[in-house]
């Protein structure tokens, strides 16, 4: 495996671009902003590693009728304004939203990233199932309202 160059940009905006392009279907660039042995966490479910098998999620959210959009409320890392260096974590606490078709369910998330050389090596999202119920239930309400 090739070594990567060390991305010299803080933490937080590494996590900031990333949402970017993950809202935009810029999977590619996403891929730029982490480790090839990602480990992507998600509550109750499977965990994704490496960066081929996330880019195969990412990937199937940026085609129709799927979409993905994340609102950050809160984003905060160990130290900010300098390269991201080995072990730093950024905290985020967010609402995410995953759109089906007319169907969008939004549900809050809290999240913990970690870098080493400015990339990030895990992914672990903490949300409600309970949450996420409520959210499809005001989905289902908003999308049938709006016809």
């Amino acid at each position: 495996m090739a070594e990567l160059p060390e991305l010299q940009q803080n933490a937080v905006t590494t996590v900031r671009e990333l949402f970017a392009a993950l809202e935009i279907g810029a999977v590619n660039e996403a891929l730029d902003l982490v480790d090839t042995d990602i480990v992507w966490k998600n509550t109750t479910l499977p965990d994704i590693r490496g960066s081929r098998r996330v880019a195969a999620v990412w990937r199937g959210f940026s085609r129709d009728p799927l979409g993905f959009r994340a609102e950050m409320h809160h984003i905060a890392a160990e130290s900010s304004g300098v390269p991201a260096v080995e072990g730093e974590t950024v905290l985020t606490e967010r609402t995410d939203y995953l759109r089906i078709g007319p169907l969008e369910i939004g549900f809050w998330v809290c999240g913990t990233f970690e870098l080493v050389d400015g990339r990030i090596t895990l992914w672990h999202d903490h949300f409600s199932w309970e949450n996420f119920l409520r959210g499809t239930a005001a989905g289902v309400w908003n999308m049938v309202r709006r016809r």
